[in-house]
């Protein structure tokens, strides 16, 4: 019985090594990355390296030590989605003053941390679920409490967008397209799907997730130039060592206390609303041009929480070749597509767009597309003692035989470009004094002909009476 006992804990152990090895194995080894060669005291300036985890050798048993040692996941998820974020907490903490200052600042006003985190129950799963994907810290799901409260439709003075935040530039950089039609910097599956590239970008730049934080908010160049003043000066290079502007200083405090308030709400006397841990939404393919209002009508949802969940879309009709889905409440989705099948109202888009020709006013351009000036100016957001430029994409009334979607390349690359009024007085006023200055250089090179013909007829005038007399 001794010697039955014994195999079979052998044989247990061998089972666990083949459970758990030396390295991670994962269903598609893409979904983990890490950088090489980074760590907390190095900076690299160079461009992200990632190496796949994958697994490699044969597989050994483990000792009985390592058995002992080796936690064990839990089988079953947390039903509540702040208990999965606080599961996957990996960020070292940062302890210090500026941390205890926001963590006050914070706990002193309830309204406003319920405000934001119930904005975040129709984001916060789908953040997550990308995090987890990609092996990266949950702490980073808490990130746009930081930068924009939540809200998708925020922009700052500086013309950062949306609910992470991005500048125009960066925006294009990481494939974020700003068009007539739409910004996908305001995207909820664009805008986390580029914030999450940058932020792994930045962390396998300096190989520390406080210093990637300062570079996604003071920017790359300005947090290397920083290590490296500190290096020739021989000082520290970590994140509290650095000389930081005091937007970037608090960057990180802040996101610290939200993490702290999270992870252990009764100590700050915080009520954090129950976020359930199954998907707020999903995607749904769009086919055909479609106004904003009838797609919120068939998803029998209010405009208000259609535009909550799609806010990339900037005017009133959704062109099916630039956004070719939209998203919607995980129940709704569903009763949207049977509504959409069965619709008899007509068409599905009442707007389309037109190419202006020609540089022109929105008045002349309203008269020739049939509708009124101020309703032009309105459905584009047109401002006054302005003039459109040629080839502007406008909204503009579709035709009820007009059933055809928006080309793909008008839909994806439309732009809507203004002019000042000003310039245009003042090139046709350049324009004008070049005509008057023509036809005057045109009269005075005449007025020497026109002279030397008179002075030939006085001449011969008085030729002809000298002869007379």
């Amino acid at each position: 019985m001794k010697i039955f006992s014994t195999v079979c804990l052998s044989s247990l152990l061998w089972l666990a090594g083949c459970a758990s090895t030396s390295v991670t194995t994962v269903s598609d080894p893409r979904d983990i990355l890490v950088p090489t060669g980074a760590d907390s005291t190095t900076t690299t300036t160079t461009a992200n390296v990632y190496r796949p985890i994958i697994p490699v050798g044969a597989l050994k048993p483990i000792t009985a030590v390592q058995a002992n040692s080796e936690v064990v996941a839990q089988l079953t998820p947390p039903a509540d989605l702040w208990e999965r974020i606080r599961r996957g907490f990996s960020m070292p903490d940062l302890e210090s003053d500026l941390v205890a200052d926001r963590e006050q600042w914070y706990s002193t006003r309830p309204d406003y941390m319920l405000r934001m985190t119930e904005r975040s129950r129709k984001y916060l799963f789908h953040i997550v679920e990308e995090l987890e994907r990609r092996n990266m810290p949950t702490e980073l799901a808490l990130l746009p409490f930081i930068e924009s409260a939540f809200n998708p439709q925020a922009i700052s003075s500086a013309k950062a967008a949306g609910m992470w935040q991005f500048m125009p530039a960066t925006g294009k950089t990481f494939e974020l397209k700003q068009n007539a039609f739409r910004d996908d910097r305001r995207d909820v599956l664009a805008s986390t799907r580029a914030a999450l590239d940058y932020l792994q970008k930045l962390y396998g730049m300096f190989g520390d997730w406080q210093l990637a934080l300062a570079a996604y908010n003071w920017g790359e160049g300005s947090v290397a130039r920083a290590i490296a003043n500190n290096q020739r000066s021989g000082l520290g290079i970590s994140y509290t060592d650095l000389k930081l502007p005091n937007e970037t200083r608090f960057y990180v405090p802040k996101l610290q206390a939200v993490k702290n308030i999270v992870a252990n709400p009764q100590s700050f006397r915080a009520r954090l609303p129950l976020i359930e841990n199954h998907p707020y939404f999903q995607t749904v393919d769009i086919q055909r041009d479609i106004d904003v209002s009838l797609a919120a009508k068939l998803a029998e949802v209010s405009v208000e929480d259609f535009k909550a969940l799609n806010p990339s879309i900037n005017r009133p009709v959704i062109l099916a070749a630039g956004s070719p889905y939209i998203l919607l409440p995980w129940d709704n989705a569903i009763v949207f597509q049977r509504n959409l099948a069965t619709y008899a109202g007509g068409q599905l888009a009442s707007w389309t767009v037109w190419l202006a020709p020609v540089t022109m006013k929105p008045a002349a351009a309203a008269k020739r597309i049939g509708m009124t000036e101020a309703e032009l100016r309105r459905i584009n957001n047109i401002p006054l003692r302005v003039s459109i430029k040629a080839g502007s994409s406008l909204l503009v009334p579709r035709s009820l035989r007009n059933e055809v979607n928006v080309a793909e390349h008008v839909a994806d690359n439309g732009q809507l470009s203004l002019t000042p009024d000003a310039i245009l007085k003042r090139k046709a006023g350049k324009s004008g004094k070049a005509r008057k200055a023509g036809k005057t250089l045109a009269q005075s090179k005449a007025k020497p002909k026109i002279g030397i013909q008179q002075a030939r007829h006085k001449a011969s005038k008085t030729i002809r009476v000298a002869k007379n007399l």
